[in-house]
């Protein structure tokens, strides 16, 4: 059984506008799944169904499962100990995940204690800087004392990350994280997520309109438009052979392609 399932989604907001439609996909545990699209393509909204938030008013439809939990059947109490305990989650902009008021260590050891993995507060101080050497950050030390506004994008995205697989997390879904940052950044990044996937066991599902980050990150591409996925497959196989046009028109416009 697949760790995450995702079988009929269908989201539709006000007016009858269909955010998501009809969208089926499964990620195995460990691996990685790009859902590839342009803004506006519904990509943003299956990601945060799975978190239990596809928009105020929304209204959702099909079947979300994540190890045999039924997601969409939770109430929000029991939604917000998934998230962060079983699923972490990487926005687009750090800022979101990290409090500007308050230094990176005990934030992260908030969020350990919160969650009841770490039994005291010398254990979660000590977990914090541990998660930040996890998430690429060099003298973690130093930073877990820092406040955001006094680290560059890359180490707020990477202390952000730190915060998402805290709690060793099934499956970590990262929202457009590398859309700020520079291109060896930005490797970086991704990078990080493959090495959390081989030694942590967590599956990623990335959202993405960047085709580079789409292969760099590999397993599996859903491309979608519209709401819905036009095609899905190997991430290779999907953007080196397109079978859709939609698809094909992506791969043309990609920066470096042949003309």
């Amino acid at each position: 059984m697949s760790l995450l399932e995702i079988d009929g989604l269908t989201v539709t907001h006000g007016g009858g506008v269909r955010a998501v439609d009809g969208v089926s996909l499964a990620l195995e545990a460990g691996g990685a799944l790009v859902l590839l699209g342009e803004s506006g393509s519904g990509k943003t909204t299956v990601a945060r169904s799975v978190l239990g938030l596809p928009g105020r008013g929304a209204t959702v439809t099909g079947r979300v499962r994540l190890g045999g939990t039924d997601l969409l059947a939770l109430d929000e109490r029991a939604l917000s100990r998934v998230r962060g305990r079983r699923i972490g989650y990487v926005p687009q902009d750090p800022s979101a995940a990290l409090d500007p008021l308050r230094r990176i260590g005990p934030q992260i050891a908030e969020v350990l204690r919160r969650h009841g993995v770490a039994g005291t507060r010398r254990a979660a101080r000590a977990d914090a800087v541990r998660l930040l050497a996890t998430a690429g950050v060099p003298d973690p030390e130093r930073v877990a004392r820092a406040y955001p506004h006094e680290l560059s994008g890359g180490l707020r995205q990477r202390a952000a990350i730190a915060v998402a697989v805290s709690c060793g997390p099934e499956l970590l879904i990262a929202d457009e994280p590398t859309t700020a940052l520079d291109a060896l950044v930005r490797g970086r990044i991704l990078d990080l997520f493959a090495t959390l996937r081989a030694d942590c066991g967590i599956a990623v599902l990335l959202v993405t309109h960047d085709l580079a980050a789409a292969r760099r990150t590999g397993g599996e591409v859903a491309v979608m438009r519209d709401g819905r996925i036009v095609e899905h497959g190997p991430t290779d196989r999907v953007l080196d052979g397109p079978g859709h046009a939609f698809t094909a028109a992506l791969v043309a416009a990609e920066p470096g392609a042949r003309r």
